[in-house]
Parts: structure tokens; sequence; C-alpha cells
């Protein structure tokens, strides 16, 4: 099992053998656990194993009885699903692991990749948009892509039908990376099926979810994000005003990644997500070289170590104050969400405090983590 290092940074070493993958496995993969919490766990206990072992007792302490961490058969079963699929597992803090995710607040501690990983080193630009595309946006989005993919990018999108299916479709050669809703192996929607088998033959297919995971709509906001931590920048091409693709634009601002956006006709519904944008200060987007007169020039940039979460520190409070914690956590959070560290400043509690308390309530199924740091209450 991986041991705590003895430098400056006191958190476990990635996995390096199969029985530790199978262990963050587990971890990662037990019920009410998180990305943030299986952090939180690996921190606090310094590998998956102890982890592993240490939450029937957490989860008996919030109130939650007879838990049980996934088994170990299930772990096994998910690996070997994935190697018969042809994917490899890439966890946080090993060499392939692409560095851009590292900005995330969340970052996937396990992703799934079918193809060429290599394109994760490559410079990457997002083309998102509408599913129901107009013929005009296609046409746009085709060529976007093509330039970017001549101009030495790797375009990346979310192989939805429309704008991401003709992004995807036109770099294929150059390079393109599909990031799925769910599981790697799982083609959605069906009609993208000779694309994704040619992203997986040319290309990188890409997800956080569970092998043989069907998407729905809860997963798709978890894989925007990935999408805007990966790139470089964030193209829009056509988008509603309620769309995903302005979650992914939101998730791209929030990253300081740059945003852009096609304009459309002030009549045309899928415009007005776009327009939107503009007017509140994102780029505007007439071919690709806008997209690239907004970027610094490609360039090799040095391999910064992966940095993992921060340890917390110790927790010396009585069960007194714990309880009255989270009644008051429990009393600010309703299910619309807010930012952990919102709730952090309002309670004026140190943070380590708050975390910790956030596990237990996590675990007991009284809050629910959602994509980019928020919270909300369970109904």
């Amino acid at each position: 099992m991986p041991q705590l290092t003895h430098s400056s940074s006191p958190h476990p070493l990635p996995p390096t053998t199969e029985d530790e993958r199978v262990s963050w496995l587990r971890l990662l993969r037990s019920r009410r656990v998180g990305t943030a919490t299986f952090y939180r766990l690996m921190s606090e206990h310094g590998s998956a194993d102890a982890a592993i072992d240490a939450l029937p007792d957490i989860a008996k302490a919030a109130g939650v009885d007879s838990y049980s961490p996934c088994p170990p058969e299930v772990a096994l079963a998910e690996m070997s699903n994935g190697r018969k699929a042809g994917a490899r597992m890439i966890c946080y803090g090993t060499p392939d692991y692409p560095e851009s995710l590292t900005d995330l607040p969340d970052p996937p501690p396990i992703l799934w990749a079918i193809g060429e990983t290599a394109l994760l080193n490559r410079p990457m630009i997002a083309l998102v948009g509408a599913r129901n595309a107009s013929s005009l946006g296609l046409r746009m989005t085709r060529k976007l892509a093509q330039e970017l993919g001549e101009a030495g990018y790797v375009v990346v999108s979310g192989l939805a039908r429309g704008i991401d299916a003709a992004a995807h479709e036109v770099s294929l050669t150059s390079g393109t990376i599909a990031v799925m809703g769910g599981g790697v192996d799982i083609i959605y929607p069906q009609e993208n099926a000779s694309i994704a088998q040619g992203i997986a033959s040319q290309g990188l297919r890409l997800s956080e979810a569970p092998m043989g995971a069907t998407p729905t709509a809860r997963h798709f906001p978890a894989r925007n994000r990935i999408i805007a931590g990966l790139s470089r920048a964030l193209v829009v091409v056509e988008a509603a005003a309620k769309s995903g693709s302005l979650i992914t634009a939101r998730n791209a601002l929030d990253l300081g990644r740059d945003v852009l956006a096609v304009p459309g006709h002030p009549f045309d519904a899928r415009a007005s997500g776009c327009n939107m944008l503009i007017r509140d200060g994102a780029i505007l987007v007439r071919s690709a070289s806008d997209v690239i007169e907004a970027l610094s020039p490609l360039c090799e940039e040095p391999q910064l170590p992966l940095d993992p979460p921060p340890e917390p520190a110790k927790d010396t409070r009585t069960k007194e104050q714990t309880f009255a914690l989270h009644r008051e956590i429990l009393g600010r959070l309703g299910p619309s969400p807010l930012a952990e560290d919102q709730l952090i400043r309002d309670l004026s509690e140190p943070a380590h405090h708050v975390t910790s308390v956030l596990v237990d309530l996590e675990l007991d199924g009284q809050i629910q983590r959602q994509p980019g740091g928020l919270l909300a209450r369970r109904s």
C-alpha cells in the first residue's frame, strides 16, 4: 500500500501496483464517497486501504449503521471490464495524468481512457455547442476544428450529437478527445458509434464514470468540468440561453480559461447563449485565427509536480460542538447549491473543522456534493 512520504508533502504516493489501484477504485466506488471525500480520506489515513478500513467507523460516527465499503470483487470486475474494452486506468498523481485537470477544485481521482493518451500532453481547445445545431453552426464547427488541428491543437468535446460530433469528426486525424458522460465503453448517443470507434483508434475517449455506466443527466455537469479543465480555451459555437454548453463556459471561467463564442442572429434561440457570452465579455470568434490570437504561443511548459489537496489539521472539538456544527451547516444549506468556500466563510469556523463535518454529513446522506465544489442539502 502507498506509504506516507517524509518530505515536505505528507500525502500518500500515487498507486504503483495492481493491488493499490484496486484499493483506490474500491474507495472511490464506496457508497457516499465522492471526489472530495476520497481526497480527504486519503489525506487523513495515508492510503486507500487504511481509509477503507476506517470507513465503517466513520459512517457509524455519522449515524450510519451496517456500512460496507465497496467489495474487492466489484473493483476487480470493473478493472477486468476495462481491460476487455481496451481501456487504461489513469490515477491522479501518475505521470500520465493530465496536469491541466489539477486546476480543478475536484480533479477526478481515476480516469478511464481508450485510445492515444499521448494527446493529453498536447495543447487542447474545447469546441462545444448545441445538439440541434444549424447548418451554419455545423459548417463553422468543421472549419474551426480543421484549422485548429492544422495549428497543432487537440480538439476536445463531449461526443454529443450536433456541434460535438462535427468537431470530433473533422479533427480525427489531427487529434481529438471525447470526454464522455457515462462509461468510456458505453457509446451515447448510438448515432455517434462510428465516430466513437474512430476516436478510439485515432484519438482518445476519456471518462471518470465507472466502466459500463449508462450516462444520465446528472453525469453531464461533471463531464463538462473535465472538458473545461483539459482545455486552454473553450469555444462555444451555438448554445441556448440555458444549456450545458454555458455550464461548461462557467466552469472554464472559474478556472481562468479563455472563453470565446461564435455570434449568431438575435432571432435564433440557438445563438442566444453565445450572444450573451459575448455581451458579458467573451471573445468574438469569426475564424480559428481569432482563437489562436487570444492564446499565448504554443510552447513546452515545464512539468510541475502534482500537489494533492492539503492535509487538514487535527480536530479537537467535543461531540457537543461537533453536533452543533452539524445543525448549523444543515440550517444554512438548502436544495440550491452553495459553494463550500462560501459556506466556510459564512460559518466563521476553521476550514478543517467544517470539512471534517461535511464528510460525516455526506456519508450520512444528508448533503450532496456537486461539480465545482458546490454543496446542497438532500431533500
